[in-house]
């Protein structure tokens, strides 16, 4: 039989046949296989194109522990990835990101009304005198004066969930709760020049300003508000009820149930990578593995090749000759063959696991604080090294 170049569909699936150096290494593999299976002694009874479909399968295997490996690593990194952009991508070190955590946020962030990936409508109720209950399924409307309820945003049809009620201040409340109080300021601290005898200079540290911006907005939410409300199922209740003979609206925001399989702003993460099936990785070229990857298919490629002998001989328990009965090892070779396989996978996946990059962050934390405990026990002469900390 002609080599591997001068063979027709030398491989089952042919994944590595225009490869060059998977090329040489099929020839080879042949005479390393029947070499190792006794060939010059004993017959070994498989042909080329055996062995090459076993040294394709396993360069696919070594290809597919390799993808796991990558994929546990990094998946969380992946997850939401556009499936087309990770082609080719299989050996390369991606930079991490918090795209999946700041996902898994989402709902939060809008529960508390501080983001989200889905819209919410603001809409608003005119209010009548001396009316206190008010339907919000069929008198909340957007400027235009369509129904909230309808929106287009509403796709499940689901009932809504209101988010914030506006408030509206008294007048009567705002120089008591002012923005520019002084209250609480520690002014008169220092002394500045300043053009006009009034104007008087603050130094605050930030955190000062943060808690006293929250503080100015729960004010105006509850203790400048006009109004109070209850929701009960579809109805909402003013506290106290409008008096005035042209009262203002009532604005409010809702949001609607969120359809979990759509793409609401349109980035096309729905239809990403959602778990290990479907992470776009291609197989891994012969060419792009180095000396040990190369030595595990070998060793693997022996092991198929003794478990496809083994095979082939159990069809017959034995073979009679001149003066007797010839015994073949076909269970023998089909039973060292397998195990032989298992071992190997168990030997490349531990390597593996060792070596994720939780694994080696966990370990170079360990190294720094060994390395600390040694540097403790190092006499330093006097006045020869500066020490920090």
């Amino acid at each position: 039989m002609a080599n591997f170049l001068q063979t027709i569909s030398p491989t089952p699936f042919g994944f590595f046949d225009a490869d060059t150096e998977f090329q040489t290494e099929a020839d080879a593999m042949v005479t390393f296989v029947k070499r190792k299976l006794g060939d010059d002694i004993l017959s070994v009874e498989l042909t080329k194109k055996q062995i090459w479909a076993c040294f394709e399968e396993a360069t696919l295997e070594y290809s597919a522990i390799i993808n796991q490996y990558q994929a546990k690593s990094q998946m969380a990194t992946l997850m939401g990835s556009s499936k087309g952009n990770l082609q080719g991508h299989e050996q390369q070190l991606p930079r991490e990101n918090l795209e999946f955590m700041m996902r898994r946020a989402e709902p939060y962030s809008a529960e508390a009304g501080l983001g989200g990936s889905f819209n919410s409508v603001s809409g608003s109720i005119a209010l009548e005198r001396n009316r206190q209950d008010y339907d919000i399924y069929t008198e909340l409307k957007d400027q235009a004066g369509n129904l909230i309820f309808s929106s287009s945003l509403n796709t499940l049809s689901t009932r809504m969930k209101i988010m914030e009620v506006f408030h509206f201040s008294p007048q009567a409340a705002y120089r008591f709760f002012d923005t520019t109080s002084a209250i609480n300021y520690l002014n008169n601290e220092f002394s500045f020049e300043s053009f006009t005898p009034e104007t008087v200079f603050y130094i605050l540290p930030v955190f000062e300003d943060v808690l006293r911006g929250g503080m100015l907005n729960i004010s105006s939410r509850v203790r400048r508000s006009n109004y109070s409300y209850r929701i009960v199922g579809n109805k909402l209740r003013l506290f106290p009820m409008p008096t005035q003979d042209n009262p203002s609206r009532l604005w409010i925001r809702v949001n609607f149930a969120s359809d979990p399989f759509s793409s609401p702003n349109g980035d096309g993460t729905i239809d990403g990578v959602s778990n290990l099936s479907n992470v776009p990785f291609g197989n891994i070229m012969f060419s792009g593995i180095n000396s040990i990857g190369r030595q595990w298919i070998r060793q693997y490629c022996l092991a198929l090749a003794k478990e496809l002998l083994g095979l082939i001989r159990s069809k017959f328990s034995s073979v009679p000759i001149p003066g007797g009965d010839l015994t073949l090892n076909g269970s023998d070779l089909i039973s060292q063959g397998r195990e032989e396989q298992e071992k190997l996978k168990t030997q490349v996946t531990e390597m593996l696991e060792s070596l994720t990059y939780t694994k080696l962050l966990e370990d170079q934390a360990a190294a720094s604080d060994n390395l600390q405990k040694i540097l403790k026990n190092i006499p330093i002469p006097n006045g020869k090294a500066i020490i920090i900390g």
